[in-house]
């Protein structure tokens, strides 16, 4: 028996590799699925079944490409309508591969489909839990995703609470747990940076599965501080119920250089978002004006989700030489197809031609330090929860996320001053609002990181068990 875990961090989502005897079953794939294929074919197996665990809100998956490469069937939990053809398994039902079994929990609660896969060994012992979005480690996964309005969030978190507790929480302590996503995820509060439990170790240190906790408790802890999703996120559902194009075909139509001629022509006769994914060091010294930066090597996918509102937005890229079609699959990952074309030679080949640039100005912590003293204004563009644990006194909690509705809230003409965790987020944040002519903006180099190094006032961080 073999079991892989492919994690992928940009998205902090692992999919699964099981094979046993040559028959495998692949769970929650990425959308580029040739790596499955190629493992399987590498061990002489063959791919009989995909697994969903529920219909990811968070990522296209690879399903409907799988099934039509491979033959394999489609396997949803309970309740699921697809416009395509799948396997509506019904609950405790057993799929056979190879010499293990593999059977499905339903586990409403997350969204009504999602189930979990409780995988036996030859011997019938229980041995692994694929978890999907019921069970993260540290945490549980979101209830307000429903797609149907007469399923609120109070009744999607009770739901949840029940099937931990009649489906999960009854498996031995030494069953495995491989969740579908681990920190970093939207799809959760508090994951754990881990990415393989145990049933015992969640028992003990997980807060919604503690032995005496009521169900009010669990909806109460569960729905309290959920920021709203990502924006693209019933879009991914939508694309994951209906279906979508091959991303061989979405790289053979994006995969597109543009001389810098072309690249302006269509840059000015379409809505085209210049999106720019070099590092963000490299964009600060110059890039081409109303450009975006969402870098490749962040949380890219994630947050030209949370971002660019439109998974239909015409894109044009800039990428570093030689990650174009990297780029082009990690915008297909959260279905954004209609990529235009790249720069070809980046942004180098626009300066070589004279065209017009745009810098961004960063300045060090130790400058920030100066100008606080004469009151210049600072927005922290950080999540809620990091701005609450600590924060610089005197900043304005401006998140990523929201900045949209925090437009009318940065000065019209005052030099200020915006700053994340790193520098990445900030960044982001700084290029958004230039393209919308805000040009008073200043970056802070390292952001909260180089930040502690000085004698900034910040207040006392809080333990976040603490906090409510």
């Amino acid at each position: 028996m073999i079991i892989q875990q492919i994690y992928t961090g940009c998205l902090a989502q692992g999919a699964y590799y099981i094979e046993s005897n040559g028959e495998v079953a692949i769970i929650d794939p990425l959308r580029e699925v040739q790596d499955y294929i190629d493992s399987a074919n590498k061990n002489n197996a063959k791919i009989k079944y995909i697994f969903e665990t529920h219909f990811h809100a968070d990522f296209v998956s690879g399903h409907v490409t799988l099934a039509e490469k491979t033959g394999a069937k489609i396997v949803f939990g309970p309740t699921a309508k697809t416009d395509f053809d799948v396997i509506v398994a019904e609950d405790n039902q057993v799929f056979q591969l190879g010499e293990i079994t593999i059977t499905v929990l339903h586990t409403p609660g997350h969204t009504m489909e999602s189930s979990c896969f409780l995988l036996k060994d030859k011997n019938g012992k229980d041995h692994a839990l694929f978890s999907g979005d019921t069970l993260f480690l540290g945490d549980v996964g979101r209830p307000d995703l429903a797609q149907k309005s007469d399923v609120t969030e109070a009744d999607l978190a009770g739901f949840l609470y029940d099937s931990l507790r009649t489906k999960v929480m009854t498996l031995a302590d030494d069953v495995i747990v491989y969740p579908a996503h681990g920190a970093g995820s939207a799809c959760g509060k508090n994951l754990s940076k881990e990415t393989v439990g145990t049933i015992g170790n969640q028992k003990e240190t997980n807060y919604a599965l503690r032995a005496d906790m009521t169900k009010a408790e669990f909806v109460k802890e569960v729905t309290d501080g959920l920021l709203p999703p990502p924006a693209y996120f019933p879009l991914n559902v939508k694309l994951n119920k209906e279906g979508y194009q091959s991303i061989d075909d979405v790289i053979k139509n994006s995969e597109k250089p543009l001389s810098v001629k072309d690249f302006e022509l269509i840059a000015n006769e379409t809505s085209a978002v210049i999106l720019d994914v070099r590092h963000q060091t490299e964009f600060v010294e110059g890039f081409i004006p109303q450009s975006i930066f969402i870098g490749i090597d962040g949380g890219f996918a994630p947050w030209v989700g949370a971002l660019i509102k439109d998974i239909q937005q015409p894109i044009l890229l800039v990428t570093p030489e030689g990650r174009e079609e990297d780029t082009i699959t990690r915008l297909s990952r959260v279905g954004f197809d209609n990529v235009l074309g790249y720069l070809d030679g980046s942004f180098e080949a626009w300066k070589k031609a004279g065209k017009e640039i745009d810098t961004l100005i960063s300045v060090s912590a130790d400058v920030l330090e100066a100008k606080i003293k004469k009151n210049a204004p600072i927005f922290d563009v950080r999540k809620p929860g990091e701005f609450t644990s600590e924060h610089i006194v005197v900043a304005k909690s401006t998140p990523l996320d929201f900045l949209n509705d925090h437009i009318t809230d940065f000065p019209k003409k005052e030099d200020f001053y915006v700053h994340c965790g790193g520098g990445y987020r900030s960044v982001i944040a700084a290029s958004i609002l230039k393209a919308r002519g805000i040009h008073n903006v200043i970056d802070v180099a390292g952001g909260y990181a180089a930040i502690r190094n000085t004698e900034i006032e910040r207040t006392a961080a809080v333990c976040p068990s603490t906090l409510k």
